[in-house]
């Protein structure tokens, strides 16, 4: 691999790191290319490229994915961990959830039942898959 690619790798993957750990900011494009010190365009498209999901996308899956973890976990309203995750609007969260998890958050936490398993495997078993 050339410096020029280990370099590029890096900052998607400093980019990506701050939407893992500030999923619940708000975050753009613009704001994730100035962590990666490229240009938006630049950002966009070589993201989509190393990660196979367009910025915005991988960061709905974030949010649904903690979502999903404090629907399971929690008896908190929908319409709260709907903010606490990073949405405006319950109804973007829900309609992204569906698009997501394939069932409504309620009907997922009506489902979901906490299993005495380590978290690691209930995470990996229901990671959505994108």
């Amino acid at each position: 691999m050339s410096r020029a690619a280990e370099e590029t790798n890096r900052r998607m993957l400093r980019a990506r790191d701050a939407m893992d750990r500030d999923y619940a900011r708000p975050l753009d494009v613009p704001a994730l290319a100035r962590i990666a010190h490229v240009s938006e365009a630049h950002f966009a498209r070589t993201f989509r490229a190393t990660f196979g999901e367009t910025p915005h996308r991988y960061l709905q899956r974030r949010r649904v994915e903690r979502a999903m973890f404090l629907l399971r976990e929690t008896d908190r309203s929908v319409t709260d961990i709907c903010f606490d995750v990073g949405f405006g609007s319950p109804g973007t969260f829900s309609r992204t959830f569906r698009d997501i998890v394939g069932r409504s958050p309620r009907a997922y936490r009506k489902e979901a039942v906490a299993a005495s398993v380590p978290t690691c495997f209930t995470m990996a078993w229901t990671r959505p898959s994108g």
